[in-house]
């Protein structure tokens, strides 16, 4: 069998839970291509994107083990929009080409593509059949982060103000999950979208076979 025909770009904000959704897509049995996993991978020491971040942003990018030095590039890139998509612009082909080729020897019925910025780039649209957002109000974003990560209200603001709007990822969503109440609730809204997929993949699946 071929690997899965639908491809599934799951996003949403930060702290807007969706390594939750996620994680209970796995618990179905569902393959997650876990991007951001795929970005550590390619910037760890040995990584294949070290010697294009060496030339670009230069030694100083470059930890003592080897592997790019996060914290500096995370302020960096905060700080200068302009370093901020040279980065990208090295990092994320070398992203999406490695989730496509996870994807396609993928063994489920489809395959969840974890796209933190998938709105953000614009590159994901063409490689995925479906976009399912993870959404929440903009003000449980905010206090999630603050309890969980101990940000100044600031910190949050800056973070949030480089992300894609709720708005602008709402605008490109074929399926919402609303997280705006219990795990309880949560768990069968993707419960419910998992059954939705598997009657949208399997058909195809078969076809295929």
């Amino acid at each position: 069998m071929s690997g899965p025909t639908l491809k599934v770009g799951l996003t949403g904000g930060i702290a807007s839970g969706k390594s939750t959704v996620a994680a209970r897509f796995a618990s179905h049995g569902i393959e997650i291509v876990d991007t951001d996993a795929i970005a550590r991978e390619l910037t760890a020491p040995g990584g294949a994107v070290i010697p294009s971040l060496r030339a670009a942003f230069g030694e100083s990018a470059i930890a003592a083990d080897g592997g790019l030095d996060r914290p500096r590039m995370r302020a960096l890139v905060f700080a200068d929009p302009v370093a901020r998509k040279r980065l990208e612009g090295i990092l994320h082909p070398l992203i999406e080409a490695e989730s496509l080729r996870r994807s396609a020897i993928a063994r489920s019925p489809y395959v969840i593509i974890d796209v933190p910025l998938l709105v953000e780039t614009g590159r994901w649209f063409g490689c995925c059949d479906r976009v399912c957002v993870v959404d929440c109000p903009r003000e449980l974003q905010t206090d999630r982060v603050a309890a969980r990560d101990k940000h100044s209200r600031n910190e949050i603001e800056a973070i949030l103000a480089i992300q894609a709007s709720r708005e602008a990822r709402l605008a490109v969503a074929d399926d919402v999950i609303d997280n705006n109440g219990s795990l309880d609730a949560l768990q069968a809204r993707v419960d419910a979208l998992h059954a939705r997929y598997l009657t949208l993949a399997i058909p195809a699946v078969n076809q295929t076979t």
